[in-house]
């Protein structure tokens, strides 16, 4: 059994600290997570993630058990929202990488990642209804304080590093940075679902249409009975220029409308698939603003630092939000491996930062899906021939571009 003296501290039970746990654990490290909930609950809906990511988790032992409850993405098709085809690429191993793309429910892939740490951290190393409230370090270690649901204080923990990995509303970052803008809203509210259905075109294909002021995002993330197969859908829609502050905490995943959301659904005509009835089939659905923060000067002072979407909050296109947050937690475990803790945290600092940091800028003009984007504004009512709006070159830099950057271009 692993001594559990001068651990590692992980807030956070989200997909990067799980896995940053199970990397510290298969490399003689100490850690405990510490999740503010009072458990860790399969929530969200469909995501995906790219093939650098998925070969850390199979380095780890996850891919039959991704592969039990996820689909390897096949093909990723990219429309207008007339339903005309702007470009069409393989994905993941059938493009050629080493691994596969997975479409997969984030619940489930944190599923995965959460029994592989019950199963192989000690007992007592997974701890829930633990919210960080503050810390303190010196030359030897950091001391995390924790309190319960009620405020009521119930640890002070030591340990040799303290890593946030408590999302998007980090409470580490915070801290560290008292004068972080915070959540950073462009207008654009995003409706998601998921529910079964017959499957469309090959059962394996992701489909984007569209552009940001209205966009679909299509794809299946489960197998289910009979043949068919749990469908993921989000429509994004432009709602406001950005001036205006993000809609409220409790509001970013209130229960969807079909009044909200069917007149946006109808502008799109997909022959393959008929999107209203697929809204109108969804048991229940949820809103959610499009939201990032501004990339920071500096993740880690000390024996602290940011992981995840504590560190580097993205918009979701491109499917780097979990990719980059497994890729950190690799890269920061391997660091912890070789070096003394700051020096670990500061390496770990300047390597992934910046990487990140540009990641969020491409998102913000659209990523990859940039490619949609300029089909609609050059041809915003369709087109008789897609090389009279934009040549293919132009589209494969586009793409190529963004794929280099994060990091998963094959070679």
């Amino acid at each position: 059994m692993i001594d559990i003296q001068n651990p590692v501290l992980i807030a956070g039970a989200g997909i990067g600290g799980l896995t940053l746990a199970l990397w510290l654990h298969e490399r003689g490290i100490p850690c405990i997570v510490l999740e503010q909930a009072d458990e860790v609950r399969p929530l969200g809906v469909g995501i995906n993630t790219l093939p650098h990511a998925i070969a850390e988790l199979a380095a780890l032992g996850l891919l039959p058990a991704l592969d039990a409850v996820g689909i390897r993405t096949r093909e990723l098709i990219y429309l207008n929202r007339f339903g005309q085809e702007v470009w069409r690429e393989m994905r993941g191993m059938h493009a050629g990488h080493a691994m596969p793309q997975f479409s997969i429910h984030r619940g489930r892939l944190q599923g995965v990642i959460h029994e592989a740490v019950q199963d192989r951290l000690p007992d007592g190393n997974l701890r829930t209804g633990h919210r960080l409230t503050g810390f303190e370090q010196d030359a030897n270690g950091v001391t995390a304080h924790f309190a319960d649901r009620s405020g009521n204080q119930i640890a002070a923990l030591r340990g040799r590093a303290l890593v946030a990995a408590d999302g998007i509303h980090s409470a580490v970052r915070k801290i560290l940075h008292p004068n972080d803008p915070g959540v950073r809203w462009q207008g654009i509210m995003m409706w998601r679902g998921a529910v079964e259905a017959e499957p469309y075109l090959d059962g394996e294909t992701m489909v984007i249409a569209g552009d940001m002021a209205e966009k679909l995002v299509l794809y299946p993330i489960a197998p289910a009975g009979s043949g068919r197969r749990l469908t993921n859908w989000v429509i994004c829609l432009r709602q406001g220029d950005g001036s205006a502050p993000p809609p409220a905490r409790e509001d970013w995943s209130r229960v969807g409308t079909l009044d909200a959301i069917l007149p946006a659904a109808r502008r799109f005509s997909l022959p393959f698939i008929d999107l209203e009835a697929l809204v109108r089939s969804t048991a229940e659905f949820y809103e959610y603003p499009m939201c990032d923060r501004d990339p920071l000067p500096w993740w880690t002072q000390g024996r602290v630092t940011l992981l995840g979407d504590a560190a580097h909050p993205m918009y979701p296109v491109g499917s780097n939000g979990a990719s980059q947050a497994i890729l950190d937690a690799r890269c920061l475990a391997a660091l912890l491996a070789a070096h003394k803790p700051a020096d670990a945290l500061a390496a770990y600092d300047a390597e992934r930062r910046p990487k990140t940091a540009e990641i969020v800028h491409l998102n913000r003009l659209g990523g990859p899906e940039r490619m949609v984007d300029e089909v609609s504004a050059r041809a915003p009512n369709g087109f008789k021939r897609l090389e009279d709006v934009i040549s293919r070159e132009e589209l494969q830099a586009i793409g190529q571009g963004y794929a280099a950057t994060a990091g998963f271009a094959r070679t």
